[in-house]
């Protein structure tokens, strides 16, 4: 059955201070978004994609995935007024032409940094369990803070029972597109990232195997740390 990747790339970037958005800031003569649909361009499990872009950027979209061979590009969808709705405009443009049981692959546009081993180990949580979300360790010690005026806390939290989502995030087209609709008409309209949403209709989730240099690219330091992975090997004695 096909599988389709759903890139989110329809924010305005309000954090970064820039005159474009940010998923179309060049790093090294690319912008961000197309490095993003590189890796998925890449991967042979997917079959085609699926971009939710900002208004009135659709051509300039078409035009570098023009420039860049990005071949898998089969629908460019119009963003929503939040990121919820983003996804929802592009999972019920995907079913105008797919399957419920086809599987979609959910993904910030502006995680460039997707691994095609991410990709994999998504897909293959997602075929043991039904569904796959990115997720990462929490390495450092957490505290509940009861009084944020105060910036005061008792509370800590067992770290070893914590995990830091990322995307991909990968369904059953149907499952996840009926859940966001019951979830619009429970009230629940900002919630763009979807674990959180299936937590909300009751539905667990299943942890497939995250990065730290998956990183999602949100302010100017981000830049900085990117193009540094970029250009990053590691050392022979790495193993």
């Amino acid at each position: 059955m096909p599988i389709i990747a759903l890139l989110t790339a329809a924010g305005i970037g309000s954090r970064m201070h820039q005159d474009i958005p940010k998923q179309f800031l060049n790093v090294d003569n690319k912008p961000i978004l197309i490095y993003t649909l590189e890796a998925f361009q890449k991967h042979p499990s997917i079959d085609e994609i699926c971009v939710v872009i900002l208004k009135g950027w659709e051509n300039i979209l078409e035009a570098y995935a023009k420039q860049f061979n990005i071949s898998k590009l089969k629908y460019v969808v119009l963003g929503g007024a939040t990121g919820q709705e983003s996804i929802c405009n592009g999972l019920r443009e995907i079913r105008k032409y797919r399957d419920d049981n086809d599987i979609v692959m959910i993904h910030d546009g502006n995680r460039p940094m997707v691994s095609q081993e991410m990709i994999t180990n998504s897909l293959v949580t997602y075929q043991k369990y039904g569904d796959a979300v990115a997720a990462i360790p929490c390495t450092e010690v957490v505290f509940v803070v009861d009084k944020p005026e105060l910036q005061v806390s008792g509370k800590s939290i067992e770290r070893n029972n914590l995990r830091r989502t990322q995307t991909p995030h990968t369904y059953r087209l149907g499952d996840i597109l009926e859940a966001q609709e019951k979830a619009q008409k429970m009230g629940y309209t900002n919630m763009a990232a979807c674990p959180t949403l299936m937590e909300k209709l009751g539905r667990p989730s299943h942890f497939s195997v995250g990065s730290e240099k998956n990183l999602k690219i949100t302010t100017t330091e981000d830049i900085e740390i990117f193009k540094a992975l970029l250009h990053s090997e590691n050392d022979s004695w790495i193993k």
